[in-house]
């Protein structure tokens, strides 16, 4: 049971990042989370190898969009207060283990996909 838990790690982070962005739309009919949610859902119970790839290589690229947006965030501040050490710190992190967890996500299904 916990080998199993330990294999979706990956989509489970993916499933906790789209209900906190759920959340923070406080929008209850967002059809952008709705539409998310149900696909990471769908890849969990099926593990469709190609769409695991799909969805992987999409977050890892939006990711990497993501982190130009923190730099070009972190050059707007001319002095470095608390608001831009929380902004690193937190934002680095996020972004880094969203990475990591897209990556995990990536080579798994690339494992699957190849047997």
């Amino acid at each position: 049971m916990l080998k199993h838990i330990k294999s979706l790690i990956p989509e489970l982070f993916l499933i906790a990042s789209v209900m906190y962005y759920w959340v923070l739309t406080s929008n209850l009919l967002n059809p952008f989370a709705i539409g998310l949610l149900a696909i990471i859902v769908y890849q969990v119970i099926n593990k469709n190898a190609t769409l695991g790839l799909i969805i992987s290589s999409i977050v890892a690229l939006l990711t990497l969009f993501m982190v130009l947006a923190l730099i070009s965030e972190l050059s707007e501040f001319e002095v470095v207060n608390q608001n831009y050490k929380n902004l690193i710190i937190f934002g680095t992190l996020y972004l880094g283990l969203t990475l990591l967890m897209a990556g995990l996500m990536f080579f798994k299904y690339l494992k699957l996909k190849i047997n």
